[in-house]
């Protein structure tokens, strides 16, 4: 097996083995509470000589006079874009739902709020009677007497107060049409009822629920997140059931996220630091697998005026949340730390911005997919060719590289000189053919990220894939398949079709070899399984990758034949390294005077 083999299957393999042990599913949780269990009910148990962590749903604190006595009613706001609910009994979010998204596969909209809860938003403090109280169990009265609050032409508010013993908490939210965004402002009012040296925390709870068919997929990219120092800290429940963490210092916002949708909670002022909090729930790989996060700002005392929020709640919009200059975007995934450097920058200044543009121009996403494709092929286009010539003229000295072998075969040291005296005198460099190839892959993987995190396709349809961020099942098989699923993906299947036909396109160009021709076979069908459950979008796109590369070799060869065909026409000769001598001897003369660089591009 020669150097190029042995190079491309080591790759191949440690390409197979870092794909395969990125997608396994994590293992399941050990044995805890019931799947109808609150976060706070399955908090481990406290580190021997460190104080146990503060309860997350605090008892009620019957002592407060009025405040826990009262009427339940829901408000429904109603906007351009979504509709908010809000009970009195709390002033929370019980209900988002988002008027342009569906869960997938149904006409439902999607939920942004868990509402197994009491409610989304919370506030958690301490009275000057210590005693831990939290606002979901407040009644509040509202600023309006209906049911109902319109917000189209404008601006439009809706406050909460509460009597909290001798002072109030009032809530007051701001709604604007055509935006995400919602204001809170936080007030306290008359006597202190946060007790002063720990101040108050507000929290949203829970996460986002599932909106997509695999939820072990959309587990892989759900979260808590926070930003401090610039850094965005995140616990994520892909290896342990429960994890949590707690900042300190200045925070710039905290979130919960699946892997279209988000909650943002940002405050305007100074903070003392953030929890972050999270809990599977349920088996994973059965319907009653949930994440459930948790998310505090912890604030400190307000002495005057009110604590002013911004609440973003929606869709992972990358244009949306790059409006707020926080790093919100930086959230979203892009592969192992190692890439990630080359990966986020790929994504976030080339892809993005071409995906909107194309996006404006072309009536379907499967076409700015395959226009994608094509564009990338284009700019990659000079490191393929540099590639083919490469192995081109490695197949040219193969030769006499067997000759060496066979001169040296007791010798390995005199076979390394010999191999090396030859590469120097012909001026082909061995890694030549893997290099241009390697440095493809930043380009490879921020695409694998990408595509199957771009909100632009969800929902999108292309021939008959009804969602390009889902799998296009053709055929639904009696039984599941491990890592496969249990339907055939049509965009899958075409792409490992292209693929066989590549890598043959590839082997003819080659001389024969037993070794590399089982990856004609394998390669693609391990490919295969492992797209199957993947978005459809990303599957037709390496499905266009793999045909445009297929042309390209095919154009490349031709040239590479023309090439050689036009120099041994030139010497007279069909032996193309003899004229590859000629153009040599000639460097200094007719050579040099016609292109400045002799005979380079006949001899490669």
């Amino acid at each position: 097996m020669d150097r190029n083999v042995v190079i491309a299957t080591v790759l191949i393999a440690l390409i197979m083995i870092v794909w395969l042990t990125w997608l396994t599913p994590p293992p399941p949780p050990p044995a805890g509470p019931a799947a109808g269990d609150s976060l706070v009910a399955v908090e481990p148990p406290p580190v021997e000589d460190e104080p146990p962590p503060r309860r997350r749903t605090p008892p009620v604190d019957s002592t407060i006079a009025g405040a826990t006595e009262g009427e339940e009613r829901f408000i429904t706001v109603e906007t351009d874009l979504y509709e908010a609910r809000f009970s009195t009994k709390g002033a929370t979010l019980v209900s988002f739902t988002l008027k342009k998204y569906r869960k997938a596969g149904s006409e439902d909209p999607v939920q942004l709020i868990d509402t197994t809860k009491t409610g989304a938003l919370a506030l958690v403090f301490t009275t000057p009677n210590n005693r831990v109280v939290d606002t979901r169990n407040f009644f509040f009265t509202p600023s309006i007497g209906g049911d109902r609050l319109e917000v189209h032409d404008g601006p439009a508010t809706l406050s909460f107060r509460a009597t909290v013993g001798e002072g109030a908490i009032t809530q007051t939210y701001t709604f604007v049409p055509e935006e995400y965004e919602v204001q809170l402002s936080v007030e306290q009012e008359g006597a202190a009822t946060f007790e002063t040296s720990l101040g108050y925390e507000l929290m949203w709870d829970g996460g986002i629920p599932h909106t997509e068919g695999d939820p072990e997929q959309e587990a892989q990219r759900a979260g808590a997140y926070a930003r401090s120092g610039g850094e965005v800290e995140y616990i994520d429940l892909n290896s342990d059931a429960y994890q949590e963490a707690t900042l300190r210092g200045q925070v710039d916002w905290v979130a919960v996220k699946n892997t279209y949708f988000t909650a943002v909670v940002i405050p305007d002022g100074t903070t003392r630091g953030a929890e972050l909090l999270g809990e599977r729930l349920g088996e994973p790989g059965t319907p009653s697998l949930r994440e459930d996060y948790a998310v505090s700002l912890l604030m400190p005392f307000p002495e005057t005026g009110a604590d002013a929020f911004r609440l973003y709640i929606g869709p992972m919009e990358y244009l949306r949340l790059a409006d707020y200059g926080l790093g919100l975007y930086d959230m979203v995934d892009y592969g192992w730390d190692a890439f990630e450097w080359m990966t986020r920058p790929l994504a976030k200044f080339v892809f993005i911005p071409l995906f909107a543009l194309l996006g404006g121009v072309l009536p379907n996403y499967g076409l700015v997919i395959i226009v994608l494709a094509l564009l990338v092929k284009l700019a990659v286009y000079p490191l393929t060719k540099s590639s083919y010539r490469s192995m081109a003229r490695m197949r040219e000295l193969q030769p006499k590289m067997e000759a060496i072998k066979e001169k040296y075969a007791d010798n390995p040291q005199k076979q390394q000189e010999a191999m090396m005296k030859l590469y120097k005198e012909t001026g082909v460099n061995p890694l030549g053919g893997c290099l241009p190839m390697l440095l493809q892959y930043p380009i490879i993987i921020a695409l694998w990220q990408f595509l199957p995190q771009a909100i632009e396709i969800r929902q999108k349809g292309f021939l008959w894939a009804h969602d390009l961020s889902a799998p296009d099942a053709i055929l639904h098989l009696p039984f599941s398949i491990p890592l496969y699923g249990d339907f055939v993906a049509g965009f899958t299947l075409l792409m490992g079709i292209s693929m066989i036909v590549q890598m043959r396109i590839q082997m003819s160009s080659t001389p024969t070899n037993p070794q590399m021709k089982i990856f004609t076979y394998i390669f693609p069908v391990m490919i295969f399984a492992i797209f199957n459950r993947l978005s459809s979008g990303l599957s037709l796109y390496y499905l266009c990758y793999n045909v445009l590369t297929a042309i390209q070799q095919k154009f490349i060869n031709r040239s590479l034949e023309k090439e050689k065909e036009a120099g041994a026409a030139a010497n007279g000769k069909g032996d193309p390294q003899d004229a590859r001598a000629v153009t040599r001897k000639g460097k200094g003369r007719r050579g040099k005077a016609r292109s400045g660089k002799g005979g380079k591009k006949i001899r490669s």
